[in-house]
Protein backbone atom coordinates (compact mmCIF):
# COMPACT_ATOMS: atom_id res chain seq x y z
CA UNK A 1 0.00 0.00 0.00
CA UNK A 2 2.82 2.36 0.86
CA UNK A 3 4.57 1.58 -2.45
CA UNK A 4 1.32 2.29 -4.31
CA UNK A 5 1.00 5.66 -2.54
CA UNK A 6 4.60 6.53 -3.35
CA UNK A 7 4.12 5.71 -7.04
CA UNK A 8 0.95 7.83 -7.11
CA UNK A 9 2.80 10.74 -5.49
CA UNK A 10 5.62 10.53 -8.02
CA UNK A 11 3.19 10.47 -10.95
CA UNK A 12 1.28 13.48 -9.59
CA UNK A 13 4.54 15.37 -9.08
CA UNK A 14 5.61 14.67 -12.65
CA UNK A 15 2.27 15.88 -13.97
CA UNK A 16 2.49 19.08 -11.93
CA UNK A 17 6.07 19.68 -13.09
CA UNK A 18 5.04 19.12 -16.71
CA UNK A 19 2.16 21.57 -16.37
CA UNK A 20 4.43 24.17 -14.77
CA UNK A 21 7.07 23.79 -17.48
CA UNK A 22 4.40 24.40 -20.12
CA UNK A 23 2.93 27.43 -18.34
CA UNK A 24 2.46 30.50 -20.46
CA UNK A 25 5.36 32.90 -20.06
CA UNK A 26 5.44 36.64 -20.77
CA UNK A 27 7.06 37.93 -23.96
CA UNK A 28 10.05 40.16 -23.24
CA UNK A 29 12.16 42.73 -25.02
CA UNK A 30 15.50 44.03 -23.70
CA UNK A 31 16.36 47.67 -24.44
CA UNK A 32 19.19 50.02 -23.39
CA UNK A 33 17.88 52.41 -20.75
CA UNK A 34 17.45 56.16 -21.21
CA UNK A 35 20.25 56.64 -18.69
CA UNK A 36 22.70 54.54 -20.71
CA UNK A 37 21.73 56.28 -23.96
CA UNK A 38 22.25 59.69 -22.35
CA UNK A 39 25.58 58.77 -20.78
CA UNK A 40 26.89 57.48 -24.10
CA UNK A 41 25.63 60.27 -26.33
CA UNK A 42 22.80 58.43 -28.10
CA UNK A 43 20.10 61.05 -27.70
CA UNK A 44 18.10 63.21 -30.10
CA UNK A 45 16.94 66.74 -29.34
CA UNK A 46 13.71 68.35 -30.50
CA UNK A 47 12.26 71.78 -29.98
CA UNK A 48 8.75 71.55 -28.52
CA UNK A 49 7.33 75.09 -28.40
CA UNK A 50 10.53 76.49 -26.94
CA UNK A 51 11.35 73.52 -24.68
CA UNK A 52 14.12 71.12 -25.65
CA UNK A 53 13.04 67.48 -25.54
CA UNK A 54 15.69 64.75 -25.39
CA UNK A 55 14.79 61.21 -26.43
CA UNK A 56 16.93 58.08 -26.97
CA UNK A 57 18.29 57.44 -30.47
CA UNK A 58 18.08 53.63 -30.39
CA UNK A 59 18.77 53.18 -34.08
CA UNK A 60 22.09 55.04 -33.95
CA UNK A 61 23.09 53.17 -30.78
CA UNK A 62 22.64 49.82 -32.55
CA UNK A 63 24.38 51.00 -35.71
CA UNK A 64 27.40 52.62 -34.05
CA UNK A 65 28.00 50.68 -30.83
CA UNK A 66 28.69 46.96 -31.27
CA UNK A 67 28.70 46.54 -27.48
CA UNK A 68 24.96 47.30 -27.34
CA UNK A 69 24.08 44.33 -29.52
CA UNK A 70 26.52 42.05 -27.69
CA UNK A 71 25.29 42.98 -24.21
CA UNK A 72 21.59 42.74 -25.11
CA UNK A 73 22.22 39.42 -26.87
CA UNK A 74 23.86 38.15 -23.67
CA UNK A 75 20.78 39.01 -21.58
CA UNK A 76 18.50 37.62 -24.30
CA UNK A 77 20.37 34.33 -24.12
CA UNK A 78 20.04 34.12 -20.34
CA UNK A 79 16.30 34.76 -20.57
CA UNK A 80 15.87 32.22 -23.38
CA UNK A 81 17.63 29.58 -21.26
CA UNK A 82 14.87 30.08 -18.69
CA UNK A 83 12.15 29.63 -21.29
CA UNK A 84 11.11 33.25 -21.76
CA UNK A 85 10.19 34.21 -25.35
CA UNK A 86 11.93 37.34 -26.60
CA UNK A 87 11.26 40.05 -29.16
CA UNK A 88 14.21 41.48 -31.07
CA UNK A 89 14.66 45.22 -30.64
CA UNK A 90 16.34 45.74 -34.01
CA UNK A 91 13.34 44.18 -35.76
CA UNK A 92 11.00 46.35 -33.70
CA UNK A 93 12.93 49.46 -34.79
CA UNK A 94 12.48 48.52 -38.46
CA UNK A 95 8.75 48.02 -37.94
CA UNK A 96 8.56 51.32 -36.08
CA UNK A 97 10.19 53.15 -38.98
CA UNK A 98 7.74 51.67 -41.48
CA UNK A 99 4.89 53.18 -39.40
CA UNK A 100 6.58 56.55 -38.91
CA UNK A 101 5.11 58.31 -41.95
CA UNK A 102 1.54 57.33 -41.08
CA UNK A 103 1.94 58.44 -37.47
CA UNK A 104 3.54 61.74 -38.49
CA UNK A 105 0.55 62.58 -40.68
CA UNK A 106 -2.08 61.80 -38.04
CA UNK A 107 -3.40 64.80 -36.10
CA UNK A 108 -6.34 65.86 -34.00
CA UNK A 109 -9.30 67.33 -35.86
CA UNK A 110 -10.10 69.87 -33.16
CA UNK A 111 -6.63 71.09 -32.19
CA UNK A 112 -4.35 70.03 -35.05
CA UNK A 113 -1.92 68.54 -32.52
CA UNK A 114 0.37 65.77 -33.70
CA UNK A 115 0.48 62.32 -32.16
CA UNK A 116 2.49 62.44 -28.92
CA UNK A 117 4.46 59.18 -28.96
CA UNK A 118 7.91 58.52 -27.58
CA UNK A 119 10.36 56.17 -29.34
CA UNK A 120 9.93 53.51 -26.66
CA UNK A 121 6.13 53.72 -27.03
CA UNK A 122 6.52 53.21 -30.77
CA UNK A 123 8.84 50.24 -30.23
CA UNK A 124 6.45 48.70 -27.69
CA UNK A 125 3.64 49.01 -30.21
CA UNK A 126 5.75 47.38 -32.92
CA UNK A 127 7.05 44.53 -30.73
CA UNK A 128 3.90 43.96 -28.63
CA UNK A 129 5.98 42.56 -25.77
CA UNK A 130 4.38 42.02 -22.37
CA UNK A 131 7.38 43.27 -20.39
CA UNK A 132 10.20 45.64 -21.33
CA UNK A 133 13.55 45.04 -19.63
CA UNK A 134 15.57 48.25 -19.39
CA UNK A 135 19.28 47.57 -19.06
CA UNK A 136 21.87 49.98 -17.71
CA UNK A 137 25.52 49.00 -17.42
CA UNK A 138 28.76 50.81 -16.58
CA UNK A 139 32.28 49.46 -16.93
CA UNK A 140 34.63 50.40 -14.08
CA UNK A 141 38.40 50.38 -14.58
CA UNK A 142 40.92 50.13 -11.76
CA UNK A 143 44.38 49.79 -13.25
CA UNK A 144 44.36 46.71 -15.49
CA UNK A 145 41.19 45.34 -13.86
CA UNK A 146 37.64 45.87 -15.08
CA UNK A 147 34.32 45.31 -13.35
CA UNK A 148 30.75 46.09 -14.31
CA UNK A 149 27.79 47.68 -12.57
CA UNK A 150 24.36 46.74 -13.91
CA UNK A 151 20.72 47.56 -13.34
CA UNK A 152 17.87 45.53 -14.81
CA UNK A 153 14.35 46.94 -14.61
CA UNK A 154 11.36 44.87 -15.71
CA UNK A 155 8.56 47.24 -16.75
CA UNK A 156 5.00 46.33 -17.66
CA UNK A 157 4.82 47.43 -21.29
CA UNK A 158 1.24 48.65 -20.90
CA UNK A 159 1.52 50.67 -17.67
CA UNK A 160 5.30 51.29 -17.29
CA UNK A 161 5.03 50.02 -13.72
CA UNK A 162 8.19 48.36 -12.42
CA UNK A 163 7.49 44.69 -11.77
CA UNK A 164 11.01 43.31 -11.26
CA UNK A 165 14.46 44.65 -10.56
CA UNK A 166 18.03 43.40 -10.19
CA UNK A 167 21.16 45.43 -9.56
CA UNK A 168 24.73 44.64 -8.61
CA UNK A 169 28.44 44.75 -9.36
CA UNK A 170 30.45 41.93 -10.85
CA UNK A 171 33.84 40.67 -9.72
CA UNK A 172 36.91 42.43 -11.19
CA UNK A 173 38.66 40.78 -14.13
CA UNK A 174 41.91 41.35 -16.03
CA UNK A 175 40.75 40.22 -19.46
CA UNK A 176 37.00 39.55 -19.73
CA UNK A 177 35.01 41.46 -22.33
CA UNK A 178 31.99 43.54 -21.29
CA UNK A 179 29.33 40.94 -22.30
CA UNK A 180 31.14 38.27 -20.27
CA UNK A 181 31.51 40.60 -17.28
CA UNK A 182 27.80 41.39 -17.48
CA UNK A 183 26.84 37.72 -17.66
CA UNK A 184 28.97 36.90 -14.62
CA UNK A 185 27.52 39.83 -12.66
CA UNK A 186 23.88 39.10 -13.54
CA UNK A 187 23.79 35.30 -13.26
CA UNK A 188 23.28 35.15 -9.48
CA UNK A 189 20.33 37.55 -9.69
CA UNK A 190 18.59 36.11 -12.73
CA UNK A 191 16.44 33.44 -11.08
CA UNK A 192 14.83 35.89 -8.62
CA UNK A 193 14.41 38.43 -11.40
CA UNK A 194 12.63 36.00 -13.72
CA UNK A 195 10.50 34.72 -10.83
CA UNK A 196 9.22 38.28 -10.25
CA UNK A 197 8.47 38.62 -13.97
CA UNK A 198 6.55 35.35 -13.98
CA UNK A 199 4.58 36.26 -10.84
CA UNK A 200 3.48 39.51 -12.46
CA UNK A 201 2.44 37.70 -15.62
CA UNK A 202 0.54 35.08 -13.62
CA UNK A 203 -1.37 37.88 -11.90
CA UNK A 204 -2.24 39.36 -15.30
CA UNK A 205 -3.34 35.95 -16.54
CA UNK A 206 -5.72 35.54 -13.59
CA UNK A 207 -6.88 39.14 -13.05
CA UNK A 208 -6.38 40.75 -16.45
CA UNK A 209 -3.95 43.18 -18.03
CA UNK A 210 -4.13 46.76 -16.80
CA UNK A 211 -4.85 49.62 -19.23
CA UNK A 212 -6.13 53.21 -19.18
CA UNK A 213 -9.20 54.33 -21.14
CA UNK A 214 -10.19 57.94 -21.77
CA UNK A 215 -13.46 59.18 -23.29
CA UNK A 216 -13.50 62.68 -24.83
CA UNK A 217 -15.67 64.64 -27.27
CA UNK A 218 -14.93 66.79 -30.29
CA UNK A 219 -15.77 70.41 -29.55
CA UNK A 220 -18.17 70.60 -32.51
CA UNK A 221 -20.33 67.63 -31.38
CA UNK A 222 -23.76 68.75 -30.20
CA UNK A 223 -24.00 65.96 -27.61
CA UNK A 224 -22.06 65.28 -24.41
CA UNK A 225 -21.56 62.59 -21.81
CA UNK A 226 -24.63 63.71 -19.86
CA UNK A 227 -26.91 63.12 -22.85
CA UNK A 228 -29.59 60.56 -21.98
CA UNK A 229 -30.53 57.48 -24.01
CA UNK A 230 -33.73 55.75 -22.93
CA UNK A 231 -33.56 57.65 -19.66
CA UNK A 232 -29.92 56.71 -18.87
CA UNK A 233 -26.96 59.12 -18.96
CA UNK A 234 -24.19 58.19 -21.37
CA UNK A 235 -21.65 58.18 -18.51
CA UNK A 236 -23.51 55.37 -16.73
CA UNK A 237 -24.06 53.48 -19.99
CA UNK A 238 -20.31 53.45 -20.59
CA UNK A 239 -19.61 52.42 -16.98
CA UNK A 240 -22.08 49.54 -17.32
CA UNK A 241 -20.28 48.38 -20.49
CA UNK A 242 -16.94 48.48 -18.64
CA UNK A 243 -18.37 46.46 -15.75
CA UNK A 244 -19.70 43.81 -18.15
CA UNK A 245 -16.52 43.47 -20.22
CA UNK A 246 -13.57 43.87 -17.85
CA UNK A 247 -12.08 40.92 -15.96
CA UNK A 248 -14.10 40.45 -12.76
CA UNK A 249 -15.63 43.89 -13.39
CA UNK A 250 -12.41 45.59 -12.26
CA UNK A 251 -11.84 49.24 -13.21
CA UNK A 252 -11.77 52.66 -11.54
CA UNK A 253 -13.64 55.72 -12.76
CA UNK A 254 -11.05 58.36 -11.90
CA UNK A 255 -12.92 61.31 -13.39
CA UNK A 256 -16.21 61.96 -15.15
CA UNK A 257 -17.61 65.24 -16.48
CA UNK A 258 -19.95 66.25 -19.28
CA UNK A 259 -17.00 66.34 -21.70
CA UNK A 260 -14.63 63.56 -20.55
CA UNK A 261 -14.25 60.34 -18.59
CA UNK A 262 -11.08 58.70 -17.32
CA UNK A 263 -10.89 55.01 -16.42
CA UNK A 264 -7.75 53.67 -14.76
CA UNK A 265 -6.76 50.20 -13.53
CA UNK A 266 -8.96 48.76 -16.28
CA UNK A 267 -8.37 45.01 -16.30
CA UNK A 268 -8.77 43.38 -19.71
CA UNK A 269 -8.35 39.70 -20.68
CA UNK A 270 -4.95 38.64 -22.03
CA UNK A 271 -6.55 36.36 -24.63
CA UNK A 272 -9.91 35.96 -26.32
CA UNK A 273 -11.84 32.69 -26.55
CA UNK A 274 -9.75 31.75 -29.61
CA UNK A 275 -6.47 32.15 -27.72
CA UNK A 276 -5.56 35.36 -29.54
CA UNK A 277 -3.81 38.10 -27.56
CA UNK A 278 -5.95 41.12 -26.71
CA UNK A 279 -4.41 44.57 -26.40
CA UNK A 280 -5.96 47.90 -25.44
CA UNK A 281 -6.83 48.71 -29.07
CA UNK A 282 -8.79 45.50 -29.61
CA UNK A 283 -10.58 45.81 -26.27
CA UNK A 284 -11.58 49.47 -26.63
CA UNK A 285 -12.52 48.93 -30.27
CA UNK A 286 -15.49 46.91 -29.00
CA UNK A 287 -16.66 49.90 -26.90
CA UNK A 288 -16.17 52.13 -29.94
CA UNK A 289 -18.43 49.89 -32.04
CA UNK A 290 -20.98 49.64 -29.22
CA UNK A 291 -21.33 53.45 -29.10
CA UNK A 292 -21.41 53.72 -32.89
CA UNK A 293 -24.31 51.25 -33.20
CA UNK A 294 -27.99 51.89 -32.45
CA UNK A 295 -29.51 53.12 -30.24
CA UNK A 296 -26.62 55.55 -29.59
CA UNK A 297 -25.34 55.99 -33.17
CA UNK A 298 -22.43 58.12 -31.97
CA UNK A 299 -19.62 58.30 -34.56
CA UNK A 300 -16.26 58.26 -32.82
CA UNK A 301 -12.52 58.02 -33.30
CA UNK A 302 -10.25 55.57 -31.49
CA UNK A 303 -6.76 56.93 -30.76
CA UNK A 304 -3.96 54.89 -29.19
CA UNK A 305 -0.90 55.95 -27.21
CA UNK A 306 1.51 53.10 -26.71
CA UNK A 307 0.00 49.72 -25.93
CA UNK A 308 -1.94 50.53 -22.80
CA UNK A 309 -3.69 53.87 -23.34
CA UNK A 310 -6.74 54.23 -25.54
CA UNK A 311 -8.93 57.28 -26.13
CA UNK A 312 -12.36 57.38 -27.77
CA UNK A 313 -13.27 60.82 -29.08
CA UNK A 314 -17.02 61.16 -29.57
CA UNK A 315 -18.75 63.09 -32.34
CA UNK A 316 -16.97 62.17 -35.57
CA UNK A 317 -14.20 60.11 -37.09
Amino acid sequence: MKIHNLVTLIICSLICFSSFSQAKKPTLMVVPSDVWCNQNGYMMEFDNQGSTIRIPDYKRAFQENAEVLQVISQINGMMAERGFPLKNMESAIKTMESNAVEDALRSSKDSGAAVDESPIDAIKKAAKADIIIQLTWTVNKTGPKKSINFNLQGLDAYTDKQVATATGTGAPSFSAETPVLLSEAVISHMDNFTLSLQNHFDDMFENGREIIVRIQKWDDWDGDLETEYDGEELTYIIEDWMADNTVKGRFSTTDATESMMLFEQVRIPLYNDKGRAIDARRFVRELSKYLNDAPFSIPNKLVMKGLGRATIILGSK
